[in-house]
């Protein structure tokens, strides 16, 4: 990438593009940022470096890379407190030719994080293993929340529940939806209120270990499910079949869009896809990209996506890995009903409702 754009070196300050780049490890403090506290430059002859101040270099030698593998650079606090550009000139110095950023510094414009993203889609074979493991862990904890939650908790209080029990395999929930009975039709993105939780209940997790998030969402229903829930559920259920039946190497992201937007209108649900997103391609973030009309981005192999198909009320969530025997699915929890759908003669499994 850096010989084809002529860039003498790229520095990744991004907490995403450090967890990438260093197989799982951790720049983030302030979790409320994008940035982190270490940056990582690299020259275009392989050289790598390791660019902190005083506070925190230490940790991140000793828990986060691997000292042999980097050269350190490293500066007080108060340099780079008094000027936020510091970093720039230090790698600049470095490349000593045209360098680029993944985030916005300053007054610096030279941000590529589109080129960086394209590096991360096709995942190495560690990243694999790693990703696997982590949507196992997160498929069996959703799947067997029941098990920790009441009727007659809140939201809130679930939404809690969800993020110790991932904790517990040192998984933090960086998105965690609830909703319970009216409000799962009312709000696709339903943050945890004070509303109790008497009949039905969404629970939705983007859950990140080692820098991968696996997105997955699951519906519990406390006895018998109406006829209508029950209509569709099935539909989105066949609507997300499609999904992953087009997401294959080489596919366009419109073309699967428009794939998606067909499947909602056969299941007579048409136009529910303009009422949320579907879902595209994710790994070090929640989404790298969403497939809409007019996205040509496409498919790589060993590339994750975490598909979310939705119909007022309901909806269906996995994370899967593309690979060259079609689709693998990460999420799935064991025990937990699934809805089949066959299509050229491929079985797909999609989360059902777990009456409860």
């Amino acid at each position: 990438m850096l010989n084809a754009e002529n860039l003498g070196g790229v520095l990744l300050n991004s907490q995403h593009n450090f967890a990438w780049l260093t197989g799982g490890g951790n720049n983030g403090v302030d979790l409320s940022q994008a940035n982190g506290v270490g940056s990582l430059l690299i020259r275009n002859d392989g050289k790598r470096f390791l660019l902190a101040n005083h506070i925190e270099m230490p940790r991140l030698l000793a828990e986060e890379v691997s000292f042999k593998d980097f050269e350190q650079v490293d500066f007080s606090w108060q340099t780079d407190k008094e000027n936020p550009s510091y970093i720039l000139k230090v790698a600049g110095r470095i490349i000593g030719h045209k360098l680029a950023t993944d985030v916005f510094m300053q007054s610096y414009m030279g941000v590529c994080e589109g080129l960086i993203a394209k590096c991360r889609y096709q995942l190495t074979a560690g990243e694999i293993e790693r990703f696997k493991k982590l949507g196992k862990d997160a498929g069996e904890i959703i799947g067997e929340i029941y098990n920790k939650i009441e009727v007659g908790q809140t939201e809130i209080e679930i939404a809690n529940i969800v993020k110790f029990e991932l904790g517990k395999r040192n998984i933090s929930s960086v998105v965690t939806l609830v909703a319970a009975d009216e409000r799962i039709a009312k709000f696709r993105h339903p943050i945890p209120t004070e509303n109790v939780w008497q009949k039905t209940l969404m629970i939705v997790t983007c859950a990140k270990r080692d820098g991968l998030i696996a997105s997955l969402s699951r519906i519990f229903s406390v006895g018998d499910i109406s006829d209508d829930l029950r209509n569709r559920t099935d539909a989105v259920a066949k609507v997300h079949a499609q999904m992953m039946h087009a997401t294959r190497p080489e596919a366009i992201a419109k073309d699967i869009f428009e794939i998606t937007k067909n499947a909602y209108s056969d299941v007579g649900f048409a136009n529910e896809e303009t009422k949320h997103h579907q879902g595209g391609a994710c790994g070090y973030k929640t989404r790298d990209w969403v497939a809409h009309s007019k996205s040509l981005e496409q498919v790589q192999l060993n590339q994750a996506f975490a598909l979310n198909p939705s119909i007022t009320g309901t909806k269906s969530e996995e994370t899967f890995i593309v690979t060259e025997n079609g689709i693998e699915v990460i999420t799935a929890s064991p025990n937990f009903p699934s809805i089949e759908n066959v299509i050229d003669e491929i079985k797909y499994l999609t989360p059902d409702i777990l009456v409860i």
